[in-house]
């Protein structure tokens, strides 16, 4: 669920923290840039994890400031494919069931990934296994809050850096923009249509 990642970047230190150790100077701002943030194709980063190399420091003119490069190691939520991890039911929709893992809510179980058969309830708004028994189908509701074990299938990064307005660009509109804004930058795809997934008390031990 979470890696280490190597990463290399130039660390602008300010005048009035030259007082301080270079390394937690370092540390502050590289967490200040990159804590709780999706790096491209990379995941979420959680936290500095060490220093691997600091090289020379350099002071341009006109900027009183010191820019160093650093190698670092980065803690980084990136799951792995057919993963299985256990989140909370943050929401349902047609789309699917939406599912929070506390610290990342980005994720979605579609549909045709749910246990089979599944049916949305319009009334109450969730999803519903109609579970087959010899005294018939029960329906066993994924209620909001409750706990669910899903195995990962896919994942979906989106760039979402400013871009400079085109020609193209120039003629669409604002409910388009919005729509764009609105799209999450790190997605994670699951599924929960085999035994032992989905709910913890569907499984639990009689």
């Amino acid at each position: 669920m979470f890696v280490l990642v190597e990463m290399t970047d130039t660390v602008r230190i300010p005048p009035w923290q030259f007082e301080r150790k270079l390394n937690e100077s370092i540390a502050e701002e590289l967490n200040k840039k990159l804590a709780n943030k999706v790096v491209y194709n990379v995941g979420l980063c959680i936290c500095l994890y060490d220093i691997t190399k600091l090289e020379d420091s350099y002071i341009f003119p006109g900027d009183g400031a010191s820019h160093t490069k650093v190698h670092f190691r980065y803690v980084v939520f990136h799951p792995f494919l057919d993963e299985i991890l256990i989140g909370q039911i943050k929401s349902c929709s047609q789309d699917g069931v939406h599912v929070s893992i506390g610290f990342f809510d980005d994720i979605v179980i579609p549909p045709e990934s749910l246990q089979q058969p599944a049916k949305f309830d319009e009334a109450e708004q969730v999803w519903v296994w109609e579970y087959e028994t010899e005294e018939g189908a029960h329906d066993l509701y994924m209620d909001i809050g409750e706990e669910i074990r899903f195995r990962v299938v896919d994942e979906t990064f989106v760039d979402t850096s400013p871009t400079g307005p085109s020609s193209a660009e120039a003629s669409t509109s604002n409910a388009t923009e919005e729509v764009q804004k609105k799209e999450a930058p790190y997605t994670l795809v699951g599924s929960i249509s085999e035994p032992g997934l989905g709910l913890l008390s569907w499984w639990t031990n009689s």
